[in-house]
């Protein structure tokens, strides 16, 4: 049986949002690391790792198999949560992916509309979109984390209550609890949001058609907030 392997900070951020003895669902799983550590751990009673493509989810095979752990952890070559429903998760985790494209893939799963489901998400980009989409369809944002790992990271905990949730534009781009709690890495990653605020200014200005209302309207929103 081979070491476990320990996932980084921005993987781990994950962990704060399970409750033992879960049965999770890895959307993404590439090397399957996060579900074996998780699995070794005690900190979830099964999981099954997913792929769209068959290059990771053989990776995933070979890992779990050099861990010992094929007995409680499944492999499934799919797309998003397509066909997953059977497998009865408690958690889902989204880790890897832009907004964007987690929007959809729970769009095709309405079957996540289920307060006993959480929702463990780490978009790469546009993580306004996702809140957005999550609170505009009834889920409740219930953890978020921020890490840093070669950048900055934003994980968002969430679970279906069935009402609608209105945020600000503020609200969406970095997070309500974690404006409300400031958490250590806080000012750090508004600084870094606004910089690339100005990086878009910037190149927005060799246009004089081009509209920056929404960026200075957003810069400024993010600068009150140090």
């Amino acid at each position: 049986m081979q070491n476990v392997t320990i996932p980084g900070a921005r993987l781990c951020s994950a962990l704060p949002y399970l409750r033992k003895g879960d049965r999770i669902v890895d959307v993404g799983t590439d090397h399957a690391y996060l579900p074996i550590y998780l699995v070794r751990e005690g900190l979830v009673s099964r999981a099954l790792a997913c792929d769209i493509n068959q290059g990771p989810i053989h990776s995933a095979r070979a890992n779990i198999a050099a861990a010992g752990l094929t007995d409680v952890i499944e492999t499934r070559l799919t797309d998003g949560l397509h066909g997953v429903k059977d497998f009865c998760p408690d958690d889902v985790l989204i880790f890897g992916m832009g907004g964007e494209l987690i929007v959809k893939i729970l769009s095709e799963a309405p079957w996540v509309k289920d307060p006993s489901i959480g929702l463990i998400l780490q978009p790469m980009s546009r993580a306004a979109v996702l809140r957005k989409w999550l609170t505009e369809n009834g889920f409740a944002i219930t953890g978020e984390t921020i890490t840093f790992e070669d950048k900055y990271y934003q994980t968002i905990a969430a679970r279906y209550c069935g009402e609608n949730i209105v945020y600000s534009e503020t609200e969406l781009a970095v997070g309500r609890l974690n404006i409300e709690r400031c958490p250590p890495l806080f000012e750090g990653f508004v600084r870094h949001e606004i910089s690339v605020l100005d990086a878009v200014l910037r190149g927005k200005s060799l246009s004089c058609r081009a509209d920056t209302s929404f960026e200075e309207r957003m810069k400024k929103n993010l600068e009150e907030l140090l």
